[in-house]
């Protein structure tokens, strides 16, 4: 069933909230998820300066589900070609480059500013908000989308998250257009 094949930035891979989603995604086979060491270094060094009791033990846990969660998912090799990049923040240029090398259709980030389509245009590499992203996923299978979700709800134990404070969340992290089509199959949540 696997759909598009999608390089998710650090930016993403923060949010917990996110990440479960998309790591759950790509263990479903609902897309291919990519990210590089480098991608995993910056999220898990953002969380753990605003988070300094985020034990580095954990943070490695995290990383190894999200690597395993995707088939061949570590994109490497990718570093040669950043020079030759050209985007508004050449901090960005290793995620484009990992993008091209590892064949990916879209980089899920929350900073499309950082890619306009000029830039990514040319290697057939689409920039989307996370959000976006995950209503384009949910519109492919509803229902597998749901139980997605609904596994993951169930997990959330401290605290426990009913369907409402779940969308909630949701909405907290910028997926405003992705609680509110859940919204509407919440009996399935």
């Amino acid at each position: 069933m696997t759909g598009c094949t999608a390089l998710i930035d650090a930016n993403v891979l923060y949010s917990s909230f996110i990440r479960d989603i998309c790591t759950d995604l790509c263990t479903f086979g609902v897309f291919r998820g990519r990210w590089t060491d480098e991608i995993h270094h910056e999220w898990m060094r953002a969380l753990r300066k605003n988070d300094p009791r985020m034990m580095p033990e954990k943070l490695g846990r995290i990383r190894d589900r999200i690597i395993l969660s995707s088939d061949d998912s570590l994109i490497t090799g990718y570093e040669a070609l950043i020079p030759e990049l050209n985007l508004p923040d050449p901090d960005d240029r290793h995620v484009l480059a990992a993008a091209v090398v590892g064949r990916c259709d879209i980089i899920v980030t929350k900073n499309l500013k950082d890619f306009p389509d000029e830039a990514l245009g040319r290697y057939q590499i689409e920039a989307q908000l996370p959000d976006t992203f995950l209503l384009n996923q949910m519109n492919r299978d509803v229902d597998l989308f749901c139980e997605i979700i609904r596994g993951i709800r169930n997990r959330l134990k401290n605290p426990p998250h009913s369907v409402e404070r779940y969308l909630s969340s949701l909405r907290g992290e910028g997926l405003a257009g992705t609680a509110s089509a859940l919204e509407k199959h919440a009996h399935l949540l």
